[in-house]
């Protein structure tokens, strides 16, 4: 926001240097960018947090100038001299689209004389940025950046039936804006309309149709309250962002509409004259809901900002910033907000409030503050110990869009066979569609890197996807996703080395598991007691090319919430045995469909508590030797005792109950050295 030094001296003194007044400001929560000469005026930048829309207007400003030096806040009167004509008999207006347009008022001015501006107008807004247009028309913009209330003025001569229809707009309708594009429109979009066409684009941009110009006699001046998030989404949908639309995006002061209505018919009076038919033809739709009461108690000021300040000096610079005190008495006070500051809903604004205006600068360093002890969320604990996990084992994180193209969302889903959901307007060109796994994204990624030849690339996100419901609103959760130059075994130790770390001792399951984008002789379902954990595989040659990628590459999807759940976040401390271990290598000839998993759960459970560790080694075939449908295992088990030296016949009973376990469950024969 770019505040004139010269203007804005007209609604409160400044007998401070400009520097000073950047200064405090960016103090009290306006940040100053810059300050530029103009001519003989000082463009002053500030920076305007989205909770403070008042401040988009020069009045909003000054109020805060006055609060902070303690001055008079001087804000315009306006007296206008209406005609007999009733406004109500020049123009109708009608809203069709409540929850769009809560409110739309109108008023009429007749015989005007449009032309060049006066000087002190011209270089007003010269300041600004802004370019002179017409003297209807730069009162319009004045009167915006005077109270931050966006304006609109028609020529009504140009609108058919002198009708207005504050609408929807009809799919694919087609619009040409003042900048004399046209934009197609959507139903979602807000439209002003007459009895025959569109004649405005509602809180955005008016039509070439119906715009002031040196030949307008009568004039419409336009001032409305629009949902800020049908504006957000109708300017980026468009690409087609305003003044206008950036201040009905933060909202507007729904009390101030008719103040900027009247005061932009008394400009138009006094610079291009006509008479003002009689009233205004205000239509609201929807009632502004009463604000609710705030209460202050004084004995949380010391408590949060650690100094005592006097409760009449508390009460006096919340009254001055606009609220209202309804009831006081020695511990409390109950404040009714402003209109124009929505922000202000609970306890801690107001005391927001007292602290910047009393000063930040003004608490001492070393003030006393209570402080609550706070700790962590389970989730980000999980979140941190998986990413040191991951980094150690040479993976990268990537952080990718939420949003793909529905032929990248097809591409693997393995959570849901549902529809994505798509997006009204789209975040990104093409991308339309909640994703439903990050999988493809990643993959994406791993395209862009191998076309770099960027070697090796490991690369791993966690976020959330969304899984389409009946009941409407989807099923959100939190995933981690990797994708790996590496192979299968690898990467599958790479999980286990992320259930070492967050102390999981319960066994992770793998299981069968088919996809048309994995190969099945290396893929797999992954449980933990039963839940589903997620999905593991090599994507296959079919894949690989429906995702553009050169190398193979293995790609795993974990949910976060079930490794949330098995985890023990409790720093764990386990003594090292002082004893020797005895180590046995396996090879045995199993079946093609026994799975190693399989296998190894039945050493664990053969070898009991003297099974230290159970390590695959490798898998072989020789069909001549062993049989068609045969595999080797080939497997390293670690046995040691935490209370003694295990025995040679210990050892031996152990290995003999091995032996007969995968022999009685998987037909397992041994093979000698």
């Amino acid at each position: 926001m770019i505040i004139s030094w010269n203007w804005l001296k007209e609604y409160v003194d400044l007998d401070m240097s400009a520097d000073k007044l950047a200064n405090r400001l960016a103090m009290s929560g306006l940040n100053h960018e810059g300050t530029d000469e103009v001519g003989n005026d000082l463009a002053i930048d500030l920076e305007v947090t989205s909770n403070r829309p008042d401040c988009l207007g020069h009045i909003g400003v000054a109020r805060e100038v006055a609060v902070l030096w303690n001055k008079q806040l001087s804000i315009p009167q306006i007296v206008l001299d209406e005609s007999s004509t009733p406004a109500d008999e020049l123009v109708k207006v009608r809203i069709d689209c409540p929850e769009l347009c809560s409110r739309y008022t109108a008023r009429v001015i007749q015989g005007v004389k449009v032309g060049p501006s006066p000087p002190w107008l011209v270089e007003r807004l010269e300041t600004l940025g802004i370019p002179s247009i017409s003297n209807v028309v730069d009162i319009t913009n004045y009167v915006m950046m005077e109270c931050g209330q966006p304006l609109h003025a028609f020529d009504l001569a140009k609108i058919n039936e002198r009708s207005i229809v504050v609408r929807a707009a009809q799919p694919k309708e087609p619009f040409t804006a003042i900048d004399h594009n046209t934009y197609e429109l959507t139903g979602e979009m807000c439209v002003i309309a007459d009895a025959q066409r569109s004649v405005a684009l509602g809180g955005v941009m008016g039509g070439a149709d119906t715009e002031v110009c040196e030949n307008t006699v009568d004039v419409l001046i336009e001032a409305a309250d629009f949902a800020p998030l049908s504006i957000r989404s109708t300017a980026r949908a468009l690409r087609l962002h305003s003044p206008s639309s950036y201040r009905f995006e933060r909202t507007v002061d729904p009390e101030g509409i008719d103040w900027a209505s009247r005061r932009a018919c008394q400009l138009v009076l006094q610079l291009a004259g006509g008479q003002l038919a009689d009233g205004v033809v205000d239509v609201q739709a929807k009632p502004v809901p009463p604000n609710e009461p705030v209460v202050l108690r004084f004995s949380q000021i010391k408590r949060v900002l650690g100094i005592e300040l006097d409760r009449d000096r508390i009460i006096k610079i919340l009254t001055e910033l606009g609220m209202q005190s309804t009831r006081n008495d020695a511990d409390s006070a109950t404040f009714e907000r402003p209109s124009w500051r929505r922000d202000l809903t609970r306890e801690i604004d107001l005391i927001e409030e007292v602290a910047r205006i009393h000063g930040y600068e003004e608490i001492p360093e070393d003030v006393g503050v209570p402080m609550v002890p706070s700790h962590r969320q389970d989730q980000h604990r999980v979140l941190s110990h998986v990413r040191n996990v991951l980094t150690a084992a040479g993976f990268h994180e990537a952080m990718t869009a939420s949003v793909v193209d529905e032929k990248t969302s097809q591409r693997f889903s393995p959570w849901t066979d549902a529809d994505p959901i798509q997006c009204s307007t789209p975040m990104l060109r093409g991308a339309n569609c909640l994703r439903r796994s990050l999988v493809p994204s990643l993959l994406e990624s791993r395209r862009v890197n191998e076309s770099l030849a960027n070697d090796p690339i490991e690369l791993f996100e966690t976020a959330k996807v969304y899984l389409p419901t009946s009941k409407g609103l989807p099923e959100e959760y939190w995933a981690l996703a990797l994708t790996s130059g590496h192979d299968f075994r690898q990467v599958k130790g790479v999980i286990e080395a992320v259930l070492t770390a967050l102390h999981i001792t319960t066994p992770l399951d793998a299981l069968p598991y088919r996809s048309d984008f994995l190969d099945p002789n290396g893929c797999c379902q992954l449980e933990l007691d039963g839940q589903l954990l997620g999905f593991l595989g090599a994507v296959n040659k079919q894949g690989r090319k429906s995702a553009a990628l050169r190398h193979e590459t293995v790609i795993a999807e974990l949910r976060l919430s079930v490794l949330e759940t098995h985890c023990n976040l409790v720093p764990q401390q386990a003594a090292l045995s002082q004893y020797p271990a005895i180590n046995y290598d396996f090879n045995f000839v199993v079946a093609e469909k026994v799975r190693w998993s399989e296998l190894a759960s039945t050493v664990r459970q053969a070898a009991g508590a003297l099974a230290e560790s159970v390590n695959y080694q490798e898998t072989y075939r020789d069909p001549k030797r062993d049989g068609a449908g045969r595999k080797r295992l080939l497997l390293s088990v670690r046995l040691r005792s935490h209370q003694a030296t295990i025995s040679g016949e210990q050892a031996e009973e152990v290995r003999t109950a091995i032996i007969d376990a995968c022999k009685s469950s998987h037909a397992a024969e041994l093979l000698h050295a």
